[in-house]
């Protein structure tokens, strides 16, 4: 096994990993961690496929990365927001019990 497989193998157990805590988990700061977690596995892929690229002099993956580290940081920032507001208006983070959009 090369270890490119090593990093998709790993990269792929990530992102299952994510999938399953974003799609079963009730706490919606749990399924935004399970999201951040998905995200992480495509930077580790990102990074792998630039590395064992023919052309790793190139940064294009690192760019890629980068852009997608703050596309990650600024989803994190209004996802938490949407959380305390949720938080305040229904006293709890149980995505079962927030079930309507009037204020």
């Amino acid at each position: 096994m090369t270890p490119l497989h090593s990093y998709l193998l790993l990269s792929a157990a990530l992102f299952s990993i994510g999938l399953a805590g974003a799609l079963t988990r009730r706490n919606a700061i749990l399924v935004l961690i399970g999201i951040e977690l998905m995200l992480n596995a495509a930077n580790l892929n990102f990074i792998a496929f630039w590395r064992y690229s023919p052309n790793p002099e190139a940064l294009h993956g690192v760019m890629f990365v980068i852009f997608s580290i703050a596309i990650a940081a600024a989803e994190a920032a209004v996802g938490l927001a949407l959380i305390i507001a949720i938080y305040r208006h229904y006293k709890t983070t149980n995505l079962d019990q927030v079930d309507s959009m009037k204020g």
